[in-house]
C-alpha cells in the first residue's frame, strides 16, 4: 500500500488534521474539541456500509449470519490497525505528551480509531464513492482472504467486536479442568451481562475460550430474524 497517500485521498488538510488529531492532544491545546472522535463515529458507520455491500455482493450465497460474521472479522480493531500501519499512521498522529510517552502511535486501538476518522474524512472530503474507492484498498488484504480469515479467525475478537455494537462485552472463566497434567482437558463457561451463555473444552485454556466465543457467536448469527436492521432487532440475549 506504498503508493496510498492520504493528502492525495483527502484533499481537506483541515479535515485530515483532525482525522489525526487524538483527544489528548486537544486537550492540552487551545482549541479543546477539535480532535478524531466525531470524524471515527462517523467513519464507523461508512465502513461498516461499504464492506457490508462488498460482502453482500460478492458471497450471493452466504446467509445473513455468515456475512455478520464476516463482517466482524473484517470491521475489527486487528484489521483496522494493520490497515493503519500499512499506511505509516502512527507516526502523523498529533499525541499529547502522555500518550505519546505511553506509546500510543503503536497502540492498535487508537491506530483503529485513527482509521475510522480518516475514512470519515475521506468521505467528507471526497464523498461516498471516492470513500468506497478507499476502503477496499486499504481493506483488501482482509477482503480477499475472508474465507482464509474465518477458518483461522479469532473468535474471541469477532464476538467482542459484535458485542461491543451492542454495548455488552463477554467474560470467560475457568469452571473445571480434566485429566492428567500432560493431556488436561479445560473447561470454560462464557457469560455476556453476567448471564452464562455456554461451555466449551479444549487442550487449553486459550483454545477453551476459543470455542466458547465460536459457539456463542453463532447460536447469535443464527437466531438473527431475517427482516429489520440490527439495530432494530438488538441483539438476541
Amino acid at each position: 500500500m506504498a503508493g496510498i497517500s492520504l493528502t492525495e485521498r483527502i484533499t481537506s488538510a483541515d479535515l485530515l488534521k483532525q482525522a489525526l488529531t487524538h483527544s489528548s492532544f486537544a486537550n492540552e491545546g487551545v482549541r479543546q474539541g477539535i480532535h478524531n472522535e466525531r470524524l471515527e463515529f462517523l467513519g464507523d458507520a461508512v465502513l461498516q456500509l461499504i464492506v457490508t455491500e462488498w460482502l453482500y455482493t460478492q458471497h450471493e450465497n452466504w446467509s445473513e449470519g455468515r456475512l455478520s460474521q464476516a463482517r466482524a472479522g473484517i470491521v475489527c480493531e486487528a484489521t483496522l490497525a494493520e490497515a493503519a500501519h500499512s499506511l505509516d499512521v502512527g507516526q502523523h498522529l498529533r499525541l499529547g505528551r502522555g500518550e505519546e510517552k505511553s506509546g500510543g502511535r503503536n497502540k492498535p486501538s487508537l491506530l483503529a480509531d485513527a482509521m475510522e476518522a480518516i475514512i470519515g474524512a475521506c468521505y467528507l472530503s471526497e464523498g461516498f464513492e471516492s470513500a468506497r474507492c478507499f476502503v477496499l484498498e486499504i481493506l483488501a488484504f482482509a477482503l480477499t482472504t475472508v474465507e482464509d480469515r474465518d477458518a483461522g479467525r479469532d473468535h474471541k475478537t469477532a464476538l467482542s467486536e459484535w458485542l461491543r455494537r451492542q454495548g455488552q462485552e463477554a467474560a470467560y472463566q475457568v469452571i473445571g479442568s480434566y485429566g492428567p497434567d500432560h493431556a488436561k482437558i479445560f473447561e470454560v463457561e462464557v457469560m455476556v451481562a453476567g448471564v452464562p451463555r455456554g461451555r466449551a473444552t479444549g487442550r487449553s485454556k486459550k483454545e477453551a475460550e476459543q470455542q466458547a466465543a465460536r459457539q456463542l457467536l453463532k447460536s447469535l448469527t443464527d437466531a438473527m430474524p431475517s427482516t429489520g436492521t440490527s439495530e432494530e432487532r438488538g441483539l438476541p440475549l
